[in-house]
């Protein structure tokens, strides 16, 4: 197994705990906002080892408590139910972060205690879904599956939203709200232009629409926040 990158300490990734994230390449999605471009596409030459992971780890116990999973999309990787089970041998607690669109292999995780909390990227209203995924023609089955799973309490979790300019509106999150309607933790976040987006020239909306934003998706969500705000 190749990992495409570690970052080796973070109070971001994984809130309430001090954590790594590990990275994997490559994604299902094409998400013009995303910044991790060379991620997604896998065009990254691998960073380490399962195994030079694992010995990091080792060393690690008693300062970090946590591992952040993340990508591109992880439950694309074959060997990760593997990797899980020897992390959480090391007594770490694991966040996988997700597009939800592999709602089984989701579940046989969480299910056989490998990951203890999930967050779920929410695209867009289900209208807007396919665009702001960059996959035409999408099938929101599996999404709204992953979504179900999480709110029916199948795993600790958090629902977050990377809002761009032009690609969300008004309606968008007042079509969220009615789907995800009662969501215990639900994030918008600006978009950010890392340097190394999918496609270049999206901007951050201003403060006004986000606040705006955030009032359409607390008419179904009251527990919906802006990350840092």
């Amino acid at each position: 197994m190749a990992l495409q990158g570690l970052q080796k300490l973070t109070l971001l990734d994984y809130p309430g705990r001090v954590a790594c994230t590990v990275f994997f390449g490559g994604c299902n999605f094409r998400c013009p906002f995303c910044h991790n471009a060379g991620l997604v596409k896998g065009s990254l030459a691998p960073e380490l080892g399962e195994e030079e992971l694992l010995a990091y780890l080792k060393k690690r116990r008693g300062v970090l408590e946590g591992v952040c999973v993340s990508g591109g999309e992880p439950l694309l990787e074959p060997g990760l139910a593997e990797l899980l089970e020897r992390i959480k041998t090391l007594g770490y607690a694991v966040k996988l972060d997700t597009n939800g669109s592999f709602p089984h292999r989701l579940r046989q995780l969480v299910e056989k205690g490998l990951v203890d909390t999930v967050a779920m990227d929410i695209k867009n209203s289900p209208e807007g879904y396919a665009r702001t995924a960059g996959v035409p023609g999408l099938d929101l089955a599996p999404i709204r599956e992953s979504a179900a799973f999480l709110l029916g309490g199948g795993a600790d979790y958090e629902l977050r939203t990377t809002v761009a300019a032009g690609l969300h509106t008004e309606a968008d999150f007042v079509a969220i709200g009615e789907w995800l309607a009662g969501a215990k933790r639900y994030f918008l976040q600006c978009f950010v232009d890392s340097g190394d987006v999918l496609e270049p020239g999206l901007s951050a909306p201003g403060e006004e629409e986000m606040r705006r934003y955030l009032a359409a998706l607390q008419k179904n969500i009251p527990a919906a926040r802006i990350r840092g705000g």
